[in-house]
C-alpha cells in the first residue's frame, strides 16, 4: 500500500521547516505568559502540537506540556524526541473538536497557523470552547493565524522551496487558489525527497486554511468563553499588525 501524504510529509516535516525559528516563537510565548497570565503557568496544553516545535523548547524550560494532534504519524515523531531528551512532556493522538483530557491546563497555545486549518465556523467555535473546558478561569489561549487584511492585500502566491539534510533533497512546491467569497486558501502541495538522484518519496495532496480576522475571533472567542486581550505582529509581543502582517498572535484569557 503507497505511504499517504501525511505519513511521508511527517517524515520530511522538521527537514523542511529547520530554519524556522521555534526558540524565538516560544520565547514569545514566555514572556506572553509573563506579561498576561495572571499566574505563573506550570501546565501547557499544546494543540496541534505536530512533531513537538514548540513542546519541546517549552518542556525543555520546564513546563509540563501535553500535546494532542490528529496525525499519529507527527505524533510518533514528537514522541521519540520526548523520550530522547527525557522531557516532562506527553503527546496523544486527538482531534481538537472532540479531545477530552479530563484535566484543566494553565494555558493552552495553537501554534503555527492550526486554527486556520478549522475552516466552518461552527467547527471553531467547537474547538474554541473545547480547549476552554481544558483550562482554568483566566488561563490564557495564545494561537497564531493568518491575518484577512494582509493576504488580501499582499495575496498568495506559488511557492518552492529546496532543503537538504543527511544526503537527502526535499523539493515542496505550493501552488495557491485564492477563494475571497469564502475567506480560504486551497493549497496544492507537491513533496519529492531524492537520493542520490532517486525519488525516495512523492506525495501530492491539496490544504485548505481559512484566513481570519480580527472582530470575527473577538466574537467567536468571546461566544466560547474567553475574553480577547491582545492581537499582535508574530512573535512581537509589542508591534501591532498592519495589512503587510501576514502571521497575527491573538492572546485571550478564559474566563
Amino acid at each position: 500500500m503507497n505511504a499517504s501524504f501525511e505519513e511521508i510529509y511527517s517524515k520530511y516535516y522538521d527537514t523542511l521547516y529547520m530554519d524556522k525559528d521555534y526558540g524565538k516563537e516560544c520565547d514569545f510565548i514566555v514572556e506572553a505568559f509573563k506579561r498576561h497570565s495572571p499566574f505563573k503557568p506550570v501546565k501547557i496544553l499544546d494543540v496541534g502540537c505536530g512533531t513537538g516545535g514548540h513542546l519541546i523548547p517549552l518542556a525543555r524550560k520546564g513546563y509540563e506540556v501535553v500535546g494532542i494532534d490528529k496525525s499519529e504519524w507527527m505524533i510518533s515523531v514528537a514522541e521519540e524526541k520526548i523520550r530522547e531528551h527525557n522531557l516532562p512532556a506527553r503527546v496523544l493522538v486527538a482531534d481538537v473538536l472532540d479531545f477530552n483530557l479530563d484535566e484543566k491546563f494553565d494555558a493552552c497555545i495553537a501554534m503555527f497557523a492550526v486554527i486556520n486549518y478549522i475552516v466552518q465556523t461552527d467547527d471553531l467555535i467547537k474547538a474554541f470552547k473545547n480547549m476552554r473546558r481544558h483550562l482554568k478561569s483566566g488561563a490564557l489561549f495564545i494561537f497564531d493565524y493568518w491575518y484577512g487584511p494582509a493576504v488580501l492585500t499582499i495575496k498568495p502566491s506559488a511557492k518552492v522551496k529546496v532543503v537538504e539534510k543527511d544526503g537527502v533533497k526535499v523539493i515542496r512546491t505550493v501552488v495557491p487558489e485564492l477563494d475571497t467569497f469564502n475567506c480560504v486558501q486551497k493549497t496544492n502541495y507537491c513533496l519529492i525527497a531524492i537520493r542520490e538522484g532517486r525519488v525516495m518519496d512523492e506525495a501530492r495532496e491539496v490544504h485548505v486554511l481559512r484566513y481570519l480576522f480580527p472582530q470575527e475571533l473577538v466574537h467567536y472567542l468571546n461566544e466560547a468563553g474567553f475574553k480577547v486581550l491582545k492581537f499582535c505582529e508574530f512573535p512581537y509581543l509589542h508591534k501591532p499588525p498592519d495589512e503587510n502582517t501576514w502571521n497575527v498572535a491573538a492572546i485571550a484569557a478564559a474566563q
